[in-house]
């Protein structure tokens, strides 16, 4: 039943965005261009040397009034030049501000280092980019012209692979961001779901913010865990699809294990905070609970899939399956699914055909492969987790991903967007 309520989710949403997708996009007019509000850009960057610098240079080419503007880039404890990159484009724009944090409060994790510069943003809307990342130079309009609505108080835009060009697992993520940005937040966006803020090229009213009291510096997942206490509170996160921003993906498998690690056990973090009071809140409605209860339990489909091989072959070797003919009616849907069934696939397949990326699809059949790599991930993050719960410890270590500037090469593809 949970493996075909995934499968029905995702060919919903595939199906909506391929049939309204066009309607929705010739009808829609969100936003007003010439709302111009005073905007301040968080940038946490601990150790980010290869990357800081062509973010910063971005910023000074950004098409938004620059005396509406306010960047703070936040040195958290970083060991590398990170700093003083960042120093020489304060002394250069007076619009650009660095915040440095020394080993004995840096170092604490995304959410940490983001509360830090919030401290000191005067911007009226608050956007956050990764340092890694490398937006649009009419981003930050795009992304505040829907505040121009007083019912938006929180907006996303769409993440695009910078370097999938490099090797295979770079293509390969950059077709999950495809299927997730492209499908996913599209759908969730208009059909009035929970719209997920990324972590990253986005942003919120600062009233919000302050009314929330920032980030949670317990969470591993602090976007997951923002945008759950953003709805649980009444509000709302829109989703801005042109709104495009390239980030420098994960390029081994090393890589990709420990960042989805983090991810997955955030998530769990998540599911276990917010599900009883996604349940009993009062202010959303039952297929907006259904999405939310479907979205914080994602990174637990993996293990449910692994104990339903351990729970089977043992019943079909020793034969037991004669007893359980009433239930073969579900074998069609569990076989389906025994590679994360294939509607995630065929989300992905149909967001690379609405960007036109036609011999990107050829590689959606290896996307199995990364299914069955986050098992052993998403299983090692729940017993971690479990574990520390059971001994009363933090485990909330943050191991951030390392970023060596790989996508520079790619940059000048993006140059004219």
């Amino acid at each position: 039943m949970v493996m075909a309520a995934y499968l029905i989710r995702h060919y919903l949403f595939t199906i909506a965005v391929l049939k309204f997708g066009k309607k929705w996009k010739t009808a829609s007019n969100h936003g007003n261009a010439s709302y111009q509000p005073t905007v301040s850009i968080l940038i946490p960057a601990r150790n980010e040397e290869h990357v800081i610098g062509r973010l910063l240079q971005r910023m000074t080419e950004l098409t938004y009034p620059k005396d509406k503007l306010q960047v703070i880039v936040i040195d958290d404890a970083s060991r590398d030049g990170t700093g003083k990159i960042a120093e020489q484009y304060s002394e250069k724009y007076s619009y650009v501000k660095v915040i440095h944090r020394g080993e004995h409060e840096g170092g604490r994790g995304k959410a940490s280092a983001l509360n830090a510069g919030l401290k000191h943003a005067l911007g009226e809307i608050v956007l956050c980019f990764d340092a890694d990342y490398y937006p649009q130079k009419d981003i930050v309009e795009k992304l505040v012209k829907e505040f121009a609505d007083p019912t938006v108080w929180a907006v996303q835009g769409r993440v695009v692979v910078l370097n999938e060009p490099q090797n295979v697992v770079t293509r390969l993520v950059a077709l999950e961001r495809t299927g997730g940005y492209r499908v996913d937040q599209e759908a969730r966006d208009r059909l009035g779901l929970i719209t997920q803020f990324g972590g990253t090229v986005g942003g919120f009213r600062r009233q919000l913010l302050e009314k929330l009291g920032g980030w949670d510096e317990q969470m591993l997942a602090e976007d997951t865990d923002l945008t759950f206490r953003i709805y649980l509170a009444g509000y709302k996160v829109k989703y801005v699809l042109d709104a495009e921003c390239y980030e420098e993906a994960v390029d081994s498998w090393q890589a990709y294990w420990r960042q989805r690690y983090r991810w997955a056990k955030g998530h769990m973090q998540c599911a276990f905070k917010h599900a009883l009071n996604l349940l009993k809140s009062d202010k959303l409605t039952l297929i907006q609970k259904i999405d939310g209860l479907l979205l914080l339990n994602v990174y637990f489909m993996p293990i449910l899939v692994f104990t339903s091989w351990i729970v089977s072959i043992p019943l079909f070797v020793l034969k037991f399956c004669r007893w359980l003919s009433p239930f073969w009616v579900a074998a069609s849907i569990s076989m389906y699914s025994a590679v994360g069934n294939f509607a995630p696939f065929y989300e992905v397949g149909v967001g690379a055909y609405l960007d036109g990326r036609t011999r990107a699809q050829w590689l959606i059949p290896l996307l199995a492969f990364t299914f069955l790599y986050n098992v052993p991930i998403c299983t090692k993050a729940f017993l971690d987790l479990l574990f520390s719960k059971l001994i009363g410890k933090n485990s909330n270590h943050w191991d951030k991903t390392a970023h060596l500037g790989n996508g520079n090469c790619y940059i000048a593809i993006f140059q004219k967007r």
